[in-house]
């Protein structure tokens, strides 16, 4: 089975889903950008934009090369004492909304978010167990989260012990609020890790070029450390200068492709534009993957021009737990 692990789920709260959408900063202006990426007028936020978007995430996965796609939650940001972060979040997806699109079409697998530092943390990660996710979304500095604070160590040993898969953000966020630009590293991983959890590095820690710092060298180091750390390759066919020909050449040679899945990070824009002027893609990969509107296949055509290969979709169905 081919799986994109890595698609966001968005909606304002049509439908009585509990979604909302306040986008702050540079997210309030690329907002009608990613609505475009999924084939939505800006109108669209202040309509029925739960059923919209997610008719047209099922509409891309179903006329794509991808079988299926993980969706994914997204918790608000909590204090060190599971005190919501006020006015800090720019989007909200509850799990109940992700867990019934899953529950609809089997084209979507649930990634849940949940702040361990809630008060009902392992009350609601036994509640979404039992409801059929399949991994656990969250962007450390966004929602501050550091996994190493020993006060998880509960929530992550009930992870390892069901096979929860832990999908965490690493390297740049330009798109969201960072509270904690320390939590962009994979080290931020260690403990969960050392407890038999296993996780994926989105984005395996790369960086925005000259804007932020880079991880991606203290990811391929802690996969040869940790065996059940995996990266993902979202975000890489985006115009955001995360890409690095070297970094790509790595991750696409034996002894670090095994350890990479493939993810779109849908709906940020996805273009081969930069890769072709990096050299990375020629420019009839570049021309023929512009022509597909289908964000979904756009970006797996463009993955596969830039080296990855069929391995790196079909890997995650063998770490997935049962449901």
């Amino acid at each position: 089975m081919r799986i994109d692990c890595h698609v966001h789920v968005v909606g304002n709260g049509t439908g009585g889903t509990g979604c909302w959408y306040r986008p702050r900063g540079v997210t309030r202006q690329l907002a009608p950008h990613l609505l475009r990426t999924v084939g939505l007028p800006p109108s669209a936020l202040s309509g029925d934009l739960d059923r919209l978007y997610a008719e047209r995430l099922l509409a891309f996965v179903r006329e794509s090369s991808i079988d299926a796609a993980v969706i994914l939650a997204q918790d608000e940001p909590h204090d060190d004492h599971g005190k919501v972060i006020e006015n800090t979040g720019s989007f909200y997806v509850p799990n109940d909304f992700v867990l019934r699109l899953a529950r609809e079409h089997r084209e979507f697998l649930p990634a849940i978010s949940i702040h361990p530092a809630r008060p009902d943390a392992l009350e609601e990660l036994e509640r979404c167990l039992a409801a059929g996710a399949v991994m656990l979304k969250c962007l450390p500095n966004c929602q501050n989260i550091d996994w190493n604070n020993p006060r998880y160590t509960r929530f992550l040993e009930r992870m390892a012990e069901c096979g929860l898969l832990l999908l965490a953000h690493t390297g740049s966020e330009r798109t969201l609020p960072v509270l904690d630009a320390r939590l962009a590293t994979p080290r931020v991983l260690t403990r969960a890790l050392e407890i038999g959890v296993t996780c994926i590095a989105a984005h395996s820690g790369t960086g925005m070029m000259v804007l932020d710092p880079d991880y991606f060298d203290v990811f391929v180091e802690m996969t040869r450390r940790f065996p059940r750390l995996y990266g993902d390759n979202s975000a890489l066919a985006c115009f955001n200068f995360r890409a690095r020909p070297g970094a790509i050449r790595r991750m696409v040679q034996p002894g670090l492709c095994e350890r990479i899945l493939h993810g779109s990070d849908v709906p940020v824009p996805v273009t081969a534009a930069l890769l072709w002027a990096m050299g990375v893609v020629s420019w009839r990969e570049w021309r023929d993957s512009a022509a597909v509107a289908n964000p979904i296949e756009r970006d797996a055509r463009i993955k596969r021009a830039m080296g990855f290969g069929e391995d790196s979709f079909t890997r995650l169905a063998g770490l997935l737990r049962r449901v």
